[in-house]
């Protein structure tokens, strides 16, 4: 049984990089440490030009992840799908490397009979209801998202909302990109409820650069310091219960 935790980096954006390293790259060093990178491009009535299409699906690509490209109007819905919809990929992923093991090299769940493939699908499901989750939310603020941010904070806490429902943990943390001082910016630490960031949605401030790459990079960063704290936290509960033995 899969019992570990699944790790995601969800960027919403509008369009092209402009500025530091190059983010499909970014992208390939998360998911070689194990955090998919899922991709929202948002769109209003305008079409997103070509560079900011083909620049969304590679960094999606590249990280493991679901991209999709949507109208502001319908961002909630999306960012539930995307989000649920790479959990279960990375599930499945998991479960199908399982069954390599179990039923030689070549397995995979296509190959089963299609009962067997329903069982599978089942324990699928059951997972991305009881596994912990560990979400990380990228949100371009550069300067033509500004009509956008209503609408995104109102898909993240859609989203809060939708996944509490879920039985296993979930931890939320928010970043924005540029920030006021810096090419990113923390708006929410790790926590399982997002209802605070309704007030600091209100103050952001728009610019005009997309450091897509440095936010990447600073969420790979908050993924690592998050995991060295945990284990640290419970290397201390170790020693703390030796020394009490």
């Amino acid at each position: 049984m899969y019992t570990g935790k699944i790790r995601q980096i969800l960027l919403i954006t509008d369009g092209c990089s402009n500025q530091g390293e190059d983010p499909i790259a970014m992208a390939a060093l998360a998911k070689e440490q194990g955090i998919t990178v899922n991709v929202i491009g948002v769109v209003e009535q305008d079409i997103i030009d070509e560079k900011g299409m083909t620049e969304i699906e590679g960094i999606a690509l590249s990280g493991g992840g679901v991209s999709q490209i949507v109208y502001a109007q319908a961002l909630s819905q999306t960012v539930q799908m995307v989000t649920r919809k790479a959990m279960n990929q990375t599930i499945q992923g998991v479960v199908n490397s399982q069954l390599k093991q179990i039923l030689g090299r070549s397995q995979t769940m296509e190959d089963l009979p299609p009962e067997k493939r329903g069982e599978v699908m089942e324990i699928v499901d059951e997972l991305g209801e009881t596994v912990e989750l560990d979400v990380l939310i990228l949100v371009d603020t550069s300067a033509s998202m500004k009509h956008k941010l209503p609408m995104v904070k109102e898909a993240l806490f859609d989203l809060s909302l939708s996944l509490n429902a879920r039985s296993g943990e979930n931890q939320f943390s928010v970043y924005v990109f540029p920030g006021k001082k810096n090419d990113v910016e923390k708006l929410l630490d790790w926590t399982p409820k997002m209802q605070s960031l309704t007030s600091v949605f209100s103050q952001l401030s728009t610019g005009g650069i997309t450091p897509t790459g440095p936010a990447l990079r600073t969420a790979i960063s908050a993924f690592n310091q998050k995991q060295s704290l945990r284990s640290l936290l419970s290397r201390d509960d170790e020693s703390y219960f030796e020394e009490s033995m």
